[in-house]
């Protein structure tokens, strides 16, 4: 159970974060666990809504994929597909893209870093709404701070994850490197959504994801 003193200080935090987010035209919750977020999240996502994702550790922590893969949803499903590149195209004309940020700011900024570019772009464009779930445990002061996070704790643990022949797989830092392997190779930085309840954040009070 986390300790009472911290989920104070995250639930305060998290209230900052949403002033934030909400002065950049998104929209951002609170949720006290993984329950209460699991519940949110299906609560933005109408039934029958096609749903897609990329590699989302987080909403798969909150049970949020299964959910929907047994709902009354569309998913679809990239790792299933037999073509992949056509789910992935049908990504950017899907009702819901669920995703997470590398790292936010306080103040309601969000980055993230892509290898195929996929999950970036279609944060950027095309859903006509995206869900992100995001841990506590990413948030930083700055923009600086969540890019050195991304580069220095998400990319390390993804490339060893998926084994992959970089400099911060065997060290654990990022090196600023350009190896064949290299999963740095978009960086997205939503400061701001031109369009109004497309971007839905919900921030739980765990450790989520990478």
């Amino acid at each position: 159970m986390m300790n009472e003193n911290i989920f104070k200080r995250n639930e305060l935090l998290a209230k900052k974060v949403i002033a934030g987010l909400e002065s950049r035209n998104m929209s951002g919750y609170y949720a006290a666990g993984k329950e209460d977020a699991l519940a949110k999240a299906l609560e933005l996502i109408p039934e029958g809504s096609s749903v897609t994702m990329g590699g989302c550790m987080s909403a798969r922590e909150i049970g949020l994929v299964d959910a929907v893969k047994n709902g009354n949803y569309d998913f679809i499903d990239r790792d299933a597909a037999e073509d992949k590149r056509a789910a992935m195209l049908a990504a950017y004309d899907a009702d819901v893209y669920l995703a997470s940020a590398n790292a936010i700011t306080e103040d309601g900024v969000m980055v993230n870093i892509d290898g195929n570019s996929n999950r970036v772009s279609a944060i950027a464009q095309g859903p006509r709404k995206v869900v992100f779930i995001v841990g506590m445990n990413k948030v930083c002061d700055d923009v600086d701070g969540a890019m050195k996070r991304a580069r220095n704790v998400a990319a390390p643990i993804n490339a060893q994850r998926f084994g992959l022949n970089t400099p911060c797989a065997k060290t654990g830092s990022c090196f600023n490197c350009k190896s064949p392997d290299t999963i740095c190779c978009q960086f997205l930085i939503t400061r701001f959504s031109r369009h109004k309840d497309r971007i839905h954040v919900i921030l739980v009070n765990d450790d989520l994801g990478f």
